[in-house]
């Protein structure tokens, strides 16, 4: 199965009473089965995942895969912080029928993770996998990043199908994919080093404001892929202000607004995050106007 294409990482709506929506998250899902997006992420740092509980998130899985329609691809998030755990979870993401593990760098005893003690992670989470598992590199948050090589040690395991890139890192990403060599796949999951990061080989993306404008997003990788470099530039340069106001400024509590705004259940965060004040909300809006708003969940 090739990792070719925009996925989106997708967010969670709660209920007033703090619990998980799982009728909105049904209705985003099924309103996303009609764009072009490749697949979607559940449990990914846009998933707000280390606020979630684990018998929260199967049943988030649950909902996704009931809700997904036939052909899309979905990656499970299933990192944690042993690799005891991280073996569990994704098996429990395996016996759900989903097609990928999202396994991100455990970073707690942030000195001792090696690239030996790192390699040897991933390297065992894939023996015990009965689905591929995917590197998750996000160090914003993790504080560590993977560079080539640890890829170069991981890479020829047949259970590793490649990487998510959240660095922005474009130098980074032309020595990771030259590292993995051609079997294996890079994400980036920064909007505004998209084209850049396609051009040096990442094979697709994982983008945030994807959840909010996914038509837009495919449309920049669609021209990119029919080898239209002018016009992929031209929809990066579109890309570049609401992928930096929603996502890069505001965070998710500005994602989940602008999700709202469009149509879709954005709702808000789960606590300790706030929502976004109303001098954000203003920005937000200015920098969604003129894409097509979607029809009010129901309809």
């Amino acid at each position: 199965m090739k990792l070719k294409g925009i996925f989106a990482p997708l967010t969670v709506p709660f209920a007033a009473d703090g619990s998980v929506d799982h009728a909105s998250l049904r209705a985003n899902v099924e309103r996303y089965n009609r764009t072009p997006l490749h697949g979607y992420v559940l449990n990914g740092s846009t998933g707000e995942s280390v606020l979630l509980r684990w018998d929260e998130i199967y049943e988030i899985w649950e909902t996704a895969k009931s809700a997904a329609a036939p052909g899309k691809v979905l990656i499970a998030g299933t990192g944690a912080e042993s690799t005891p755990e991280t073996i569990a979870h994704t098996a429990r993401a395996a016996a759900l029928g989903y097609d990928y593990a999202l396994v991100r760098t455990p970073s707690y005893f942030k000195p001792l993770m090696t690239v030996e003690a790192e390699a040897e992670h991933f390297l065992r989470v894939a023996d015990a996998s009965k689905i591929p598992i995917l590197l998750y590199s996000i160090p914003i948050f993790t504080g560590y990043a993977v560079e080539a090589p640890l890829v170069a040690r991981v890479a020829h395991h047949p259970n590793i199908a490649g990487l998510k890139d959240s660095s922005g890192n474009v130098p980074r990403i032309a020595e990771i994919v030259a590292a993995g060599g051609p079997r294996f796949q890079v994400l980036v999951g920064s909007a505004a080093t998209l084209e850049p990061s396609l051009e040096k080989g990442a094979t697709g993306a994982i983008l945030a404001v994807a959840c909010a404008l996914p038509d837009l997003c495919c449309e920049l990788f669609a021209a990119h892929n029919s080898g239209d470099a002018a016009l992929a530039k031209s929809i990066q340069n579109r890309l570049r202000a609401p992928s930096d106001i929603l996502v890069s400024k505001n965070g998710i509590p500005g994602l989940k607004y602008a999700l709202d705004c469009l149509g879709y259940a954005g709702g808000a965060p789960r606590p300790p995050l706030l929502p976004v004040g109303n001098s954000a909300k203003k920005e937000i809006q200015d920098a969604i106007a003129g894409f097509a708003v979607a029809a009010p969940i129901g309809d």
